[in-house]
């Protein structure tokens, strides 16, 4: 099976300002059977399929300049948190200062992703800009969710098709520039005090994340020692945070919540009991299809132009869809995680 990803667009391709189209329920079936949906998820398998058994240490391969400017971009972000403190106001959640910090990417994105895209390039700009100024958390509520996680994991599909990023790039896409990015927006959600956009427990394995138990569990397929079990044990969570991204979402959950595990993150508790990484990472990503790609909440905000569109999927070049060069399979319209039927003592 071929994991090469999918021709990149020509010299002459007209980009366009992605656009919100998804207007009302009826409209998700456009969605679900476009070629937006398909190159997007068939991207989640195919770096799925790349970091499998990798750690976030991995470095067997050299790293890409776009990579490290990618990184460093990131890095700038964190750097406007520091130069941004929250402000002092009554209520305790939203701090306003995520709108002034949000204005400052905003007003840095075009020069700092211009430095990133080499001149050929640079008529994408506004395109894949759109995709990255969404990635962060919304400016009017304060919050952050699974939507804007989805933003930026089609910032990086985009860069894919666009040749800024190469097939080699693949695992340091994950392991670095994703890694990187769910550091930045944890502390984005520390410092600011954002809600979680939507609803927990339907639209999120956690309050915010989803795709980074997906990776991770990947990461973890094969894993001589840890189990799905051993996430459940601190000690093993402590040593192994910084090189497993799902331990990584596990210390931050461990971080942020009080109580029993089984009580406030009851669908990962459940995961526990699964018997192999590889049925886990199976069943998140049906549980993704449904739970989240699935949902009109979240799908409303999504944005769709000229390297994502929202175009019926049988109507498109027959390389759009060879980002793991197999088609994912038709959605079920519900989520198939099978867990142990127990209950938390």
């Amino acid at each position: 099976m071929s994991t090469d990803l999918i021709d990149g667009v020509g010299p002459d391709h007209e980009y366009m300002i992605p656009t919100k189209f998804i207007k009302n329920p009826d409209d998700m079936v456009l969605w679900e059977n476009s070629i937006a949906y398909q190159e997007y998820l068939g991207f989640i398998l195919a770096i799925n399929e790349a970091i499998k058994g990798k750690s976030l240490k991995y470095d067997a391969l050299p790293v890409s300049p776009t990579i490290t400017k990618l990184c460093g971009v990131i890095k700038k972000l964190d750097q406007f948190i520091n130069e941004t403190p929250p402000l002092e106001q009554p209520q305790r959640f939203g701090n306003q200062a995520f709108r002034l910090w949000l204005e400052k990417v905003q007003n840095a994105t075009h020069e700092l992703l211009s430095e990133v895209l080499p001149e050929h390039l640079q008529r994408a700009l506004a395109e894949v800009s759109t995709y990255f100024m969404e990635s962060f958390g919304n400016q009017i509520r304060i919050d952050y969710g699974t939507g804007h996680e989805i933003s930026f994991i089609m910032f990086l599909c985009c860069m894919f098709k666009i040749g800024a990023l190469e097939p080699d790039d693949k695992i340091y896409a994950a392991t670095r520039v994703f890694n990187d990015y769910l550091k930045l927006v944890r502390k984005l959600q520390q410092t600011y005090r954002m809600e979680p956009a939507g609803s927990h427990g339907v639209w999120s394995l956690d309050d915010y994340q989803f795709v980074p138990f997906i990776w991770g569990s990947s990461q973890l397929q094969a894993h001589p020692k840890i189990e799905p079990c051993s996430f459940l044990n601190p000690e093993v969570v402590e040593t192994f945070a910084d090189q497993y991204m799902f331990l990584s979402c596990i210390a931050y959950i461990n971080q942020v919540k009080k109580g029993p595990f089984a009580e406030h993150s009851n669908q990962l508790w459940g995961i526990s009991g699964v018997a192999h990484w590889t049925k886990v990472t199976l069943g998140l990503i049906k549980m993704y299809r449904a739970e989240v790609l699935g949902k009109f909440p979240v799908a409303q905000h999504i944005t769709f132009g000229s390297l994502l569109p929202l175009k019926p999927f049988l109507q498109g070049r027959g390389t759009d869809r060879r980002f793991l060069g197999m088609t994912p399979p038709p959605s079920t319209g519900r989520s198939s995680m099978q867990v142990p039927s127990q209950k938390p003592t």
